[in-house]
């Protein structure tokens, strides 16, 4: 299908600071983290909000629990668990968002639809390390520039629904909302929310962080290591290949900095910064784990770095606006087609009205032609308010199709599209790569698979007659690709662009 025209060019925007190319290097990157940190450490909790202020506005999505005293009794014990995540740790992914937010970073978030308990264990929280891992490097040399990571993961379990209750044959039970809520077996036990569920989520999302933690900085993720983090299903293939040529010339700058001296034992070399997140959707699950920072009198959700809000939550006045506003993580936006310009500012305000670097997110979720049509308006409007913001393109979403197998998938050659669609909506400016001060971030798509390895689901693979051919893929392949090429990362396009088609069960 032919994608609408590119758009004109978008004006520049002079309230905005100018992105890295437009930079004095390090001074100037040390002095944006240290306007961040000022802005941050003038602010206070807004006024008129509590931790359960949201409980007094209408939410969405949420589940009926029929024992609303057990369902008190296991928050309130929820809210004497440790945070899985500290304060401390959410700042710091903020200030890595705000070199984003002007173009000094690339954001890269991925992981699965949605965790489920069955499917819980090491060698799959390993093995979506290491495809993250694998892609950071491919952006990271092709753009020159750091890549922030973030892993939809240690938490991801919820899932919005379109309706409130599933038919089968006759019988109506309320929809699966998520291991965290309640069970997928199509009965009446499974189907009922259950509370206790929400132990359970803390638990392995506990368990999940650890193990990454472990894997970041106990030498998994050291640099000398790119070779091995191939993995096992890429081997003999061409993809693997061009990996492995990437991997190989990382190898040899790694020499040439040794011979000349310089230190590769040095953190920076073998650790990684890597960070969690999840769709913020079960409420009450959200404010037993927010507290008050002792430091600083603001107050952070605890259950992961990032936060976003979902496209079906995103109500100016509902419950998980309210909810957020409070909050200090950093936040994303899920934007569609549907979005209206001014109602994306309003939120924006609302949510960050402080207009501090790095702390909102805008996750667009649209097809290319509707990227192509849209997306103008939306930058416009923001920038237009002067809003700073990181723009994230999610080429999963709104790209799904039924392949003949019977399945929905999704095609990459359409997902490629939309990663390259939202580089044209910004690739005429007069500085350079973009048309914004924003990088152009691939977020929660370009690296997303499905986490259904455990229900027998099926990979289909585009046969070279146009058909589509089901495999099963194994637990360590979430994807058979590098990641795709993208305005921020033209120059990786050498090992991103030759690539098969592959759709996976959603």
């Amino acid at each position: 299908m032919a994608l609408a025209p590119s758009p004109p060019a978008l004006p520049p925007n002079p309230a905005l600071p100018l992105p890295w190319w437009g930079r004095a290097g390090r001074g100037a990157l040390l002095g944006a983290r240290a306007r961040v940190r000022a802005v941050r450490a003038a602010l206070r909790p807004p006024s008129q909000w509590s931790v359960g202020s949201w409980r007094g506005r209408p939410a969405q999505q949420q589940p009926e629990y029929p024992d609303k005293a057990d369902l008190e009794d296991v928050l309130r014990t929820v809210g004497t668990f440790p945070p899985i995540v500290f304060a401390g740790e959410a700042r710091t992914l903020e200030e890595r968002l705000a070199e984003a937010a002007v173009g000094r970073a690339f954001l890269l978030q991925g992981g699965d639809c949605a965790e489920s308990f069955k499917e819980f264990n090491a060698n799959n929280i390993r093995d979506t390390f290491r495809v993250l891992l694998q892609m950071s490097v491919v952006l990271m040399f092709g753009g020159q520039m750091p890549v922030v990571k973030v892993g939809r993961m240690a938490g991801q379990f919820a899932k919005p629904r379109s309706d409130g209750f599933e038919e089968r044959n006759g019988l109506k039970l309320p929809s699966y909302r998520g291991d965290n809520i309640n069970g997928d077996a199509f009965n009446g036990e499974s189907r009922l929310p259950d509370p206790h569920r929400m132990i359970r989520a803390y638990s392995q999302s506990a368990a999940t962080l650890n193990l990454l933690r472990a894997f970041a900085t106990g030498g998994y993720a050291a640099m000398q290591r790119v070779a091995q983090w191939n993995l096992d299903f890429t081997e003999n293939s061409e993809q693997g290949d061009r990996y492995m040529e990437l991997a190989h010339r990382v190898d040899e700058a790694l020499g040439f900095m040794s011979a000349a001296g310089l230190p590769l034992d040095h953190p920076i070399m073998t650790t990684a910064e890597f960070w969690t997140s999840h769709e913020c959707l079960l409420l009450p699950y959200e404010q037993a784990l927010t507290r008050e920072d002792s430091t600083t009198g603001l107050y952070y959700d605890c259950s992961a770095h990032f936060l976003w809000v979902g496209e079906r939550t995103r109500q100016l006045d509902g419950a998980h606006v309210e909810f957020l506003r409070g909050i200090a993580n950093p936040l994303g936006i899920k934007v569609s087609d549907k979005m209206d310009p001014a109602e994306l500012v309003r939120l924006i305000d609302i949510l960050n009205p402080e207009n501090r670097a790095g702390r909102i997110t805008i996750i667009t979720r649209m097809g290319p032609e509707n990227m192509r049509v849209k997306l103008p308006h939306l930058i416009r409007a923001v920038r237009g308010a002067g809003q700073i913001v990181t723009w994230v393109t999610d080429p999963m979403h709104g790209n799904t199709m039924k392949a003949p197998c019977g399945l929905k998938t999704r095609s990459f050659d359409r997902i490629l599209m939309a990663a390259m669609g939202i580089g044209d909506c910004a690739t005429t400016s007069q500085r350079g790569d973009l048309d914004i001060p924003y990088p152009l971030s691939i977020g929660r798509g370009c690296y997303h698979y499905t986490g259904d390895r455990g229900r027998g689901d099926i990979t289909c693979r585009r046969t070279a007659r146009g058909g589509y051919q089901p495999t099963r893929p194994s637990a360590a392949s979430p994807l058979r690709s590098s990641p795709s090429p993208c305005a921020a990362a033209r120059r990786a396009s050498a090992f991103c662009n030759d690539i098969q088609t592959w759709c996976y069960n959603t």
